[in-house]
């Protein structure tokens, strides 16, 4: 019952005025990547939250021309891998990022639905599409990132620290009160369920625990990307030892970390979170500093060949 409640919590967060801008399908063709096993008559939209997805699209929102920068961040909004929350924690989410000069892609993934690794490669498959049109949508190819809110941030994570090909590997990634274990007694209930099964095998557990994956540079591998990570203290939903333990993880393999925990907020950080210009700042500045240290690198970008 405490499982079903902080789930439900979850998708009340999630409730906003949608929006009229029109999604794109994620595979123009029709041939998904991997099954769910769930069609689209089970799939309900109500107040920017869509249900039971079997079908995944992207919104895309480009910043005017006169303020484009070339950054983009694909956005993964939360709903505890039962739903996905697009609106407040996807499309709201896109417009301040282009008001900052950044382009910004609001995936609605797939639900699991028993087949834990259909959310990480519909996020494949999107890195690949933004890259193959970085040029048409005017996207710096070596500054693409990911960000994830709640489970979406377990699977901003797991994009991080699983990817498989160059082309899926995001150049940053910003976390905001993620989900990051699935290891029993610190994770989400709610979507370790969804994503694994009531009965998970170890090793299932084991690779969805996104904070033992993290990796320092070698001679022939990139580390791990860089992160932000934002939460509240005071959130009763999604333990805070997820974000910690990420932190320390990354910290302990070297790689460039930022970790901003709010004395208030809860989870979701709905109704009166009074951070939100504090936020904003550390964020906007954050992805700045991005920016120049990429434009001051000699660094090749992901090639689109497996």
């Amino acid at each position: 019952m405490k499982r079903i409640l902080a789930f439900l919590s979850l998708v009340v967060l999630c409730c906003a005025e949608a929006s009229a801008q029109t999604p794109q399908p994620l595979y123009p063709d029709g041939k998904f990547d991997g099954d769910n096993g769930l069609d689209s008559s089970v799939t309900a939209d109500r107040d920017g939250v869509r249900f039971g997805v079997a079908v995944p699209d992207y919104f895309l929102f480009r910043p005017a021309p006169d303020k484009a920068n070339g950054q983009c961040v694909v956005v993964l909004p939360g709903g505890g891998y039962g739903c996905v929350c697009y609106q407040r924690e996807g499309i709201d989410v896109a417009r301040w990022l282009n008001e900052n000069g950044i382009t910004a892609v609001v995936l609605r993934y797939r639900m699991p639905n028993g087949h834990s690794e259909i959310p990480l490669t519909d996020v494949r498959r999107m890195f690949r599409t933004v890259r193959e049109n970085a040029a048409e949508w005017g996207i710096d190819p070596c500054q693409v990132g990911v960000m994830g809110f709640s489970a979406g941030g377990h699977l901003a994570a797991s994009a991080l620290t699983l990817f498989e090909f160059s082309y899926a590997r995001p150049d940053f990634g910003i976390l905001i009160y993620p989900v990051i274990t699935m290891q029993d007694g610190f994770s989400h209930g709610g979507s370790r369920d969804n994503l694994m099964g009531k009965d998970p095998s170890e090793d299932l557990i084991r690779r969805f625990s996104t904070e033992r994956h993290i990796v320092a540079a070698t001679e022939h591998t990139p580390a791990t990307s860089p992160c932000f990570i934002a939460l509240s203290s005071d959130d009763e939903v999604v333990p805070t030892r997820n974000s910690t333990m990420f932190y320390d993880s990354l910290c302990s393999k070297g790689v460039p970390a930022e970790l901003h925990v709010y004395p208030t907020g809860r989870h979701g950080w709905i109704g009166d979170f009074v951070y939100w210009d504090e936020y904003h700042a550390s964020l906007s500045r954050w992805l700045k500093q991005l920016r120049k240290k990429a434009a001051a690198a000699d660094t090749a970008c992901p090639k689109l060949s497996r």
